[in-house]
């Protein structure tokens, strides 16, 4: 509105002055006029206070958070002033004005919590106005729209996406609202939009520096109650996030132990009403149902479902519940207990324990001294009772990021885009039986907010966690994450691990934690760009070389591969494939081979369109490596073209021993070629051929030029060598195997009826009972295969 008015879209108003009520408060009782309050806030305005005494209706207050003040219309309280120079206390100066003694002609806009509406008398009150949210749902979609399709509106980065993947977000974001009841209903609350765009932006844009899902819903919060009090007229000056975690937090934490996300009225009311006994405290639970209930809970608009509450959106149920962990809020009745005896035994303890030292001088009690211990044990006794409670709250952390349960679903990033943006693809049926709740952010979310910038920003919402706290829970949770990390996980829980300490913000704590990390298997898992910023920070510096790492089928692009490249420096061995990886991702390959940290001995790029552009790109890269030695591009696109690039520049390489170029479209010429500079290659001992375009004269050719001499490259054509089965038939099948799915199934049954035709000639031709034997068993393997394909296995 403000700046409207400085456009001039409000021209029914000369002149606009904002105040902040809560800017206001803080300058205590210190008497200051009108006059100086404006010209102390805008210096500009200083030249034309003369004329705000004579701009009558057309001067505008804007009067923002009333329940900051605590104002007092009583005559006997605030006394009568009009004149806008004269020092008096900034709420008797709000009282005056809205009592229209002050510029009585002037307009006052007041907004403040419902619950503080009660302060004004109603006889000063024009209109009365409550904004709920939005009533259209096509000012929600206009809404994501704008803040979506504007690259500088992200939560501190926006979506460098191209438009087209930023209409599709729109799009699905749209559909979801549309089918997708509850999430429209929680994008009723503008805020909550805001939310859903940031956590969009995280999602799927570029992530700055340091930005993590935790610090976005602090930073929510903080936008909407930061430093706000329950009750400014309360003593105990309460901060309204302190109270939301104190109840909300129960509610969220009893929901996750039940693992349950739906809660009835006497759920709410009995988290909200426990351990209230004075009406102050009644007090403030009427000011928190009337200000922020709503904000947090929601009816569930879920068919069945009539009568239940959710929390306004799914995380915000994990978060809170982490939040009251790691506020120290769950206390058992033990801990409670045994805090009040530590501090009583500490306090006469001492007292207590002089007595009887003189008693057992002056008396032959011989009882006395071992009670004098027993005394001295106590305090100690019930302060380890206390401490158990952080190791408790690790165990429980821990069980719940590494439940078996849980393996094979989607990482916590897939599982909050499709809570967003929907899911695609057959819903389930409303008659099968619900699928058991999911808390796996509500772990990642408890090391979130012990990181240091998370503590800092909860400080400000009246919610501190000390740092001796935040020690002790790091180093309980540290040494449950010894003993439970090292388990093989499956790659979408290996990827929730990582993305647990990328949340943390941590690197000491990550790299004692992950020291024994040997294998990164994120095969299958989609690497968006926040996955790869994520496993790119927490591995990134690491000092300890990893045996393998397997990012197979991950839909990798070059600038994943650029964010990724800390982790392939550390890696032995490197398994790209099946990332539809171009001609463009081989400039990243190249300068990766070319680093000079870089010590990759296999790297597996087959199923990716590298081409022969692709290609000469890697050779290059591997002219000046002396690490690679084992270098699949199977199926790669390669043609004739790529495979006599590689036979002229073979010799470039020195240190290579395997590469296989199979099912890559060569024909004769091309293949032959390449076979010639591999068997004059200094150490290369395997090169893979089989499944290219060969003619049965050219396969001949390879055989005998793989048999012919002793040394020298042994070439691999065909399941068999002469009349007997090739070493490396298991080799070749398995391949075929892997890869039935995404291959051309015709080009794939083609070529397997040829083996199959080379085996029966090569039964044919030997007299060898136990060749004939594994010719068979072989024979078997190929007409299985044919089997799946759809084809003649006979």
């Amino acid at each position: 509105m403000v700046l409207d008015w400085c456009y001039g879209r409000l021209p029914a108003f000369e002149l606009l002055i904002p105040f902040s009520c809560e800017d206001l408060s803080s300058l205590g009782p210190a008497p200051v006029s009108l006059c100086q309050l404006v010209a102390q806030r805008y210096m500009p305005l200083k030249e034309v206070l003369p004329l705000m005494a004579a701009a009558g209706s057309h001067l505008l207050f804007v009067l923002h958070g009333l329940e900051r003040l605590n104002l007092d219309f009583r005559l006997a309280g605030t006394g009568l002033c009009s004149d806008p120079e004269q020092p008096e206390e900034p709420a008797a100066i709000i009282v005056n004005l809205l009592r229209k003694y002050m510029l009585p002609e002037a307009s006052i806009l007041v907004t403040t919590r419902p619950s503080a509406i009660g302060r004004i008398p109603s006889k000063y009150v024009g209109r009365y106005g409550e904004i709920c949210g939005f009533s259209d749902t096509n000012l929600q979609k206009l809404y994501f729209q704008l803040r979506l399709n504007q690259p500088d509106r992200g939560c501190g980065s926006g979506v460098s996406a191209a438009p087209a993947q930023r209409d599709n977000l729109v799009q699905m974001l749209s559909r979801n609202l549309e089918g997708h009841h509850q999430i429209a209903a929680a994008c009723f609350l503008p805020s909550y939009c805001w939310l859903v765009c940031a956590t969009l932006h995280f999602l799927h844009a570029p992530t700055p520096a340091g930005q993590t899902l935790t610090s976005i819903y602090t930073s929510f919060l903080r936008l909407n109650f930061s430093g706000e009090t329950l009750d400014s007229t309360d003593a105990s000056n309460l901060s309204l996030m302190a109270y939301a975690a104190r109840t909300m937090g129960k509610l969220a934490y009893e929901g996750v132990s039940s693992r349950k996300t739906y809660f009835s009225e006497e759920d709410v009311c009995g988290c909200l009403e426990a351990g209230i006994k004075t009406e102050e405290e009644f007090q403030l639970l009427h000011i928190f149902r009337r200000d922020a209930l709503r904000f947090f809970l929601a009816p569930c608009v879920e068919p069945g479902r009539a009568g239940t509450f959710v929390f306004t959106v799914p995380a915000m149920q994990e978060y809170l519940a982490a939040l009251y962990i790691v506020l120290g809020l769950r206390k058992t009745t033990l801990q409670k207990v045994g805090k009040e005896v530590a501090e009583l035994m500490g306090r006469v303890g001492e007292d207590v324990s002089l007595v009887l030292g003189i008693m057992a001088k002056l008396l032959p009690l011989r009882a006395l001294p071992l009670l004098f211990n027993l005394i001295k044990v106590v305090p100690r006794v019930f302060g380890r009772m206390v401490g158990k409670s952080r190791e408790a709250v690790a165990q429980a952390m821990v069980l719940e990021m590494f439940r078996e349960e849980d393996y094979y679903n989607d990482d916590v990033l897939d599982q909050m885009g499709a809570s967003i943006l929907g899911v695609e693809g057959p819903r389930r049926h409303p008659d099968e039986p619900p699928e058991d709740e999911v808390f796996e952010l509500f772990p990642i979310f408890m090391g979130g907010l012990l990181s240091a910038h998370n503590r800092a920003v909860l400080a400000q919402l009246g919610c501190p966690i000390k740092n001796l706290d935040a020690l002790e829970n790091a180093q309980a949770i540290k040494k449950k994450l010894g003993k439970l990390g090292r388990q093989v996980l499956p790659p979408s829980e290996l990827l929730d691990h990582l993305f647990f300490h990328y949340e943390f913000q941590n690197q000491r704590f990550s790299a004692e934690v992950l020291s024994s990390l040997r294998q990164l298997n994120l095969a299958g898992v989609r690497m968006t760009p926040v996955k790869c910023t994520v496993v790119a920070s927490v591995l990134g510096s690491g000092r300890h070389a990893l045996d393998e790492v397997n990012l197979a089928s991950c839909q990798l692009d070059p600038a994943g591969l650029r964010t990724l490249m800390p982790v392939f420096l550390r890696a032995r061995k490197l398994g790209l494939q099946l990332n539809s990886l171009g001609p463009e991702a081989c400039k990243d390959l190249r300068d990766l081979l070319l680093h000079d940290q870089c010590q990759i001995t296999t790297l597996r790029l087959s199923n990716n369109p590298l081409m022969a552009a692709g290609v000469a790109l890697l050779m290059e890269g591997l002219a000046g490596n002396t690490s690679v030695t084992h270098l699949s591009l199977l199926h790669t696109g390669l043609g004739d073209e790529g495979l006599e690039l590689l036979a002229a520049q073979l010799d470039r390489n020195r240190q290579l021993q395997e590469l296989n170029v199979a099912y890559n479209g060569a024909g004769d010429t091309a293949a032959l070629a390449l076979a010639r500079a591999a068997r004059e290659h200094p150490s290369l001992e395997l090169l893979h051929l089989y499944f290219n375009e060969l003619s049965s004269e050219g396969r001949q050719v390879l055989r005998d030029l793989g048999g012919a001499a002793e040394g020298g490259a042994r070439v691999v054509v065909s399941l068999t060598e002469g009349t007997a089965v090739s070493e490396y038939w298991s080799v070749i099948l398995s391949e075929v195997q892997r890869n039935l799915n995404s291959w051309d199934r015709a080009r794939v049954q083609r070529h397997l009826e040829l083996l199959l035709r080379d085996l029966e000639d090569s039964r044919g031709a030997t007299l060898n009972p136990w060749r004939k034997a594994q010719l068979l068993r072989v024979e078997g393997e190929v007409r299985g295969l044919l089997e799946q394909l759809g084809g003649s296995g006979s």
